[in-house]
């Protein structure tokens, strides 16, 4: 069994509400959080304690600020390039947003409910929103090109298999959706894999197996030549697993609870390593929401209820 050991390296405060969201930027060294005050913030981890407000998401129906439930930076071939950042809220908007040029900014009301999460595959844009309904768009226009009715109940996070040319959609049904990007069609289906909502799906750095973890607390691992039953299944955390990340090597994953902990596992044996709590760690006194493994020094991000960030690093 593998030995690691856990430093806290900082915590980043400003964010006025639970930090639901955490995306690359453009560096390694540079990443943002997206969070229920509106705020997409972009952090330096050279020196992580100063933040830098990237937007402000305005709700599409009150005026006021919208919560953001996911988030996305990307590159654009508009107006001569350059980055946008794409957020969803809680009540179904997407923000389109130019750093460049404000005026191209748009505000698109298109889910139903929650826009949970928000991808980019294959030269298209994916989200996926609390009405159960998965969309493409399109980059150069910012407009949706189809949708596909998958479930009545949300659909919670995806992940992208390029071998696969697929998408793992983990949904509030308890289910697993495999979405064919070649026709943008539905290839597959886990029923029941989780007794509750799945709140995350990550295809394992060796592409032969996928990872969910659900409201049902349990952590699973599933064997994409047979879907039948899992490998691996055990209850990980006391509550709900919002979010499974990997190490930027594929060695380790982690994963985040509302039971306000994170707990390290080793990829190869399936077994927990270490666990990052208030007590032993400084660690987060919420629910843990969103985690990234940042390939800047191997440091892994945590996004909480509490308001703030913690930076780690996992030796």
């Amino acid at each position: 069994m593998k030995k690691i050991s856990i430093k806290k390296i900082a915590q980043l405060t400003g964010h006025k509400g639970g930090v639901f969201s955490l995306a690359q930027s453009h560096l390694n060294h540079l990443f943002l959080s997206g969070a229920g005050d509106g705020w997409i913030v972009e952090w330096d981890l050279t020196k992580p304690k100063d933040g830098a407000l990237i937007a402000l998401a305005e709700d599409n129906q009150t005026g006021g600020k919208a919560s953001i439930f996911s988030l996305l930076r990307t590159f654009m071939p508009k107006e001569g390039g350059g980055e946008w950042y794409i957020a969803g809220n809680m009540n179904g908007g997407l923000h389109w947003i130019y750093p460049r040029d404000k005026s191209l900014n748009k505000d698109i009301l298109h889910h139903k409910k929650g826009v949970y999460d928000i991808q980019f595959f294959n030269q298209a844009i994916y989200s996926a929103g609390g009405e159960g309904v998965l969309t493409k768009w399109s980059m150069e226009t910012q407009r949706p090109i189809e949708s596909i009715q998958l479930s009545g109940e949300s659909l919670r996070r995806m992940n992208f298999s390029k071998e696969r040319n697929e998408l793992a959609i983990g949904a509030s049904d308890g289910n697993i959706y495999f979405i064919d990007l070649s026709n943008f069609s539905l290839k597959n289906a886990i029923e029941a894999a989780h007794d509750n909502s799945v709140f995350d799906v990550k295809y394992s750095p060796d592409g032969k197996f996928l990872w969910s973890g659900g409201r049902d607390a349990h952590l699973k691992v599933w064997d994409l030549g047979q879907l039948k039953t899992p490998i691996f299944s055990e209850p990980a955390h006391w509550f709900t697993i919002n979010s499974i990340v990997f190490s930027p090597n594929g060695k380790l994953a982690a994963t985040g609870s509302r039971d306000k902990t994170i707990k390290i596992w080793d990829v190869e044996e399936l077994s927990l390593l270490k666990v990052i709590d208030a007590t032993r760690n400084g660690g987060h006194v919420n629910s843990v929401n969103t985690l990234l493994w940042s390939s800047y020094n191997n440091w892994l991000i945590s996004g909480s209820d509490d308001r703030s960030l913690i930076v780690w690093e996992i030796t």
